[in-house]
């Protein structure tokens, strides 16, 4: 999928299965999240949000200067989120391993993708953010830009060098990488959108995706 650098919050502040670990800045980014993601980012107020994470409005402004701050931790938290799930499954980090995932066999490129599909499938940050851009994509042109940057440029950049690189090496047939990247990624992200909020549904996205990796490398991979 994508693998994206992320600046701005430790690490340790992701780290987050209950709400007593979290911190009242972890707090505040999540509990706005939710209601950005439920109202919309101007429906929702800096006491509305306050009074969900159990505090004065006033001690908001020891963390953040302003909402679109909040926004910017949400956006720099997916970039962690994404990040660590990367290096969890095994995605390159760096463009010269990239043959070495170009030469894995199907199957395990199958359950690389499968991984990486599921965590945007299912991670409750990710899904919570994609209802906000679905809601402010007309309407605040920031936020859909957050969207934009992160979930298409950031991601379509990432692939188009790996898949350059795997042209260079020789893992992958001589193709113009970033449309290798793009007929990778768009209909991936098609099945993202089919079969989100469809838990019901999984396996068959799965199989899909199968399907979908399989024809990829058959007109690409040597």
């Amino acid at each position: 999928m994508s693998k994206i650098k992320a600046t701005g919050i430790e690490s340790s502040e992701i780290k987050t299965t209950g709400i007593n670990k979290m911190t009242t800045r972890q707090r505040i980014i999540d509990e706005a999240l939710t209601l950005f993601s439920r109202r919309g980012y101007n429906g929702t107020s800096v006491k509305t949000i306050a009074d969900a994470v159990g505090i004065k409005d006033s001690s908001i402004y020891k963390h953040f200067r302003s909402k679109r701050e909040i926004i910017d931790a949400i956006a720099d938290q997916m970039r962690q989120r994404i990040e660590k799930m990367s290096l969890e499954i095994g995605l390159p980090q760096e463009a010269d391993a990239a043959f070495e995932y170009g030469c894995m066999s199907l199957g395990t490129l199958q359950d690389i993708s499968r991984k990486a599909f599921l965590f945007y499938l299912q991670d409750d940050f990710m899904s919570r953010f994609w209802r906000l851009a679905g809601i402010e994509q007309y309407q605040n042109k920031e936020i859909y830009e957050i969207y934009r940057t992160i979930f298409f440029e950031q991601s379509i950049q990432y692939q188009t060098e790996l898949f350059a690189e795997m042209i260079r090496q020789g893992a992958f047939r001589k193709a113009d990488p970033e449309a290798m990247a793009i007929s990778f990624y768009a209909p991936v992200f098609f099945l993202l959108s089919k079969y989100s909020d469809r838990p019901d549904e999984t396996d068959e996205a799965l199989r899909m995706l199968d399907r979908q990796i399989e024809e990829f490398c058959r007109v690409y991979k040597k």
